[in-house]
């Protein structure tokens, strides 16, 4: 039995006793061949993004609209690390070349550049990645999660900012965030809590790639059952903010667009993998 299974109803009984939704039921895990590990996502129905209470709520966040996810998923536990990148691509991601002069600032490559830290690529990047894994394993099984799967593991069945409240001054608790460039840079992953469904880093630490073309009036249209985002478009959506990012961007609802191109050193992506 691994550490996780054992540690599990220990912390789904604290989440209970600190009012988070109690899972329906012990996560099916399953770890694939660089070591990631997945939990069962079930089916369900969430209200996604801000609603009209939220002073911090932005216009590309709203309407708030009751979004069902009809399939159960898998999610990856944390986002891809540099040394699961490096296993499977063999390269270490930072060969590449940086949209973001930040990562020639002096001593900025030696605090990021770690097996242990997220992988920051483009989405164009992180398309090869999950091109070559499902080719490794047998796919077409791994791909980005859509924006509206992400939201809803990131929620994992919590309606309030974020998923531990609405108290933004325990962020730091919970995610690696605010840093400046002259001194920050992501961290390793899995270092601060879960969330209710044992996903780390959902806030803070990097931002994450999704699946979708971004639009910023999407939501006053979108399908109300695995809504896929616009047909086509110029960027994509990332989500979760980062660890350097300021003003309002780890909120749950929070969303924000970059070119599909630009491989920074806030923006990673964190795989899901569909179950037969």
């Amino acid at each position: 039995m691994s550490p996780f299974h054992r540690v599990l109803p220990l912390v789904a009984a604290g989440l209970a006793a600190a009012g988070y939704p109690a899972l329906a039921q012990q996560p099916e895990t399953f770890t694939n061949s660089l070591g990631i590990e997945f939990v069962r996502v079930p089916a369900g129905s969430f209200p996604m993004g801000a609603p009209d209470s939220d002073p911090e709520g932005r216009a590309m966040e709203r309407p708030q609209h009751e979004v069902t996810i009809s399939r159960p998923f898998r999610v990856a536990r944390t986002e891809v690390t540099q040394g699961q990148w490096e296993q499977l691509m063999g390269e270490n991601p930072y060969v590449r070349d940086r949209s973001n002069l930040y990562y020639d600032l002096p001593g900025m490559a030696g605090r990021i550049t770690r097996p242990d830290h997220p992988a920051t690529v483009s989405w164009n990047d992180a398309q090869e990645f999950i091109a070559r894994l499902n080719e490794a394993e047998g796919g077409p099984d791994y791909r980005l999660p859509t924006e509206a799967e992400w939201e809803y593991f990131a929620r994992a069945g919590t309606t309030t900012r974020y998923y531990f409240g609405d108290d933004s001054s325990r962020l730091g608790e919970h995610a690696w965030y605010g840093e400046g460039f002259g001194e920050g840079g992501h961290h390793p992953v899995a270092q601060k809590t879960q969330n209710p469904w044992g996903l780390y880093d959902i806030h803070g630490n990097v931002w994450e790639w999704v699946q979708d073309w971004y639009g910023a009036d999407y939501y006053a249209t979108s399908p109300a059952t695995d809504p896929q985002g616009p047909e086509t478009g110029d960027e994509r959506v990332v989500r979760g903010g980062s660890w350097h990012s300021t003003g309002n961007g780890w909120r749950s609802a929070s969303r924000r667009d970059y070119d599909p191109g630009y491989r920074g050193i806030s923006i990673g992506f964190r795989l899901v993998r569909d179950i037969e």
